[in-house]
């Protein structure tokens, strides 16, 4: 007997991720995510390719609710569409950004430092798929930390493509940022998406990896907020140099500043949690050689680096954590 298919299916899911990661590829997702009506022609030119090439993947967005008309020629993105590229994000960087560790499992079994050298992933996919996902489940806490906060300058440590920094510059008109990243494709993916957004003379994207910051704290100085998300546990191994770090940035922050680290704890236990924590915890310990610390060890860390006052908030995304350290 057949079973009855429920609305949302995992056929569904996979063909969503799969047209928006086309999308994507095309460059014409900012164009769409604007939220305005838009032609293939539009899109062909954004995109750069033919405009009946453009119309078939078109009408393909339509066919699967993507899309809907809005006109004779124009079409506009559906309700649902941030909530499909939040759910799809889940899928790219568990399948995409993270193929060459799905790919070769054995040989980082056999030579995990060996395996780590010869297949590495792809900074870009990294960052636009950690920004889809975070969109709903780790953004929105972090938003509302750094809003209320009512910074003139923040500092976002493995900014990645910048999708949180965009998003708090366009709300805050008179504030500047910075964004520091270690990867080359997604500072150009962040510096692209800041002038997309109309933020890019007010926006600052530096090449460099935030254990830098330990010895010039120049990229943070001066910043009433210092945001970093989930990129301090690639360095918490280097325990004086992940202190240091922690250091530096309390020492940058302007009197009454605070230190936002979206970051996670391994294993999460709880049911909502558990399944996707599991995988995000295993790819960490066994591909990146990196063990996530858990809750505590995080808010020991910041009293160590001469922090007030730390505390921990739960996030959306499985074993997602905010913790927010004050100077």
């Amino acid at each position: 007997m057949s079973r009855v298919s429920s609305p949302e299916t995992a056929a569904d899911l996979a063909a969503v991720a799969a047209l928006l990661e086309m999308a994507d590829r095309l460059n014409i997702l900012p164009l769409l995510e604007r939220g305005e009506p838009v032609t293939a022609a539009e899109l062909a030119v954004a995109a750069e390719v033919p405009e009946e090439g453009m119309s078939g993947f078109v009408s393909a967005l339509v066919a699967a609710a993507l899309l809907v008309p809005a006109g004779v020629k124009d079409f506009r993105i559906a309700d649902d569409f941030a909530d499909r590229i939040h759910e799809s994000g889940y899928l790219t960087w568990s399948l995409r950004a993270n193929q060459p560790y799905l790919q070769n499992p054995a040989a980082f079994l056999r030579d995990p430092a060996g395996a780590a050298e010869q297949f590495q992933r792809n900074g870009r996919e990294v960052a636009v798929s950690s920004r889809w996902i975070g969109s709903q489940s780790f953004y929105p806490a972090a938003t509302e930390t750094i809003l209320d906060a009512r910074p003139k300058r923040i500092a976002d440590l493995g900014a990645g493509a910048a999708g949180l920094l965009i998003d708090l510059l366009g709300r805050l008109p008179e504030c500047t940022g910075v964004a520091l990243d270690m990867s080359a494709g997604a500072c150009q993916e962040a510096a692209r998406a800041a002038l997309a957004a109309g933020v890019g003379d007010r926006l600052d994207v530096v090449e460099r990896p935030i254990q830098s910051i330990a010895d010039d704290p120049t990229p943070v100085a001066g910043a009433d907020v210092i945001h970093a998300g989930f990129v301090f546990h690639d360095i918490v191994k280097e325990g004086d140099v992940f202190d240091r770090v922690l250091r530096q940035c309390r020492e940058a922050l302007r009197p009454g500043g605070i230190m936002a680290i979206t970051d996670a704890v391994p294993f999460a236990a709880a049911e909502r949690e558990r399944r996707f924590s599991a995988l995000f915890s295993y790819l960490h310990a066994g591909f990146m050689d990196v063990a996530l610390p858990p809750e505590e060890d995080w808010l020991d860390r910041f009293r160590q680096a001469g922090f007030d006052q730390a505390r921990c908030v739960p996030h959306r995304f499985p074993g997602g954590r905010l913790f927010i350290a004050a100077k």
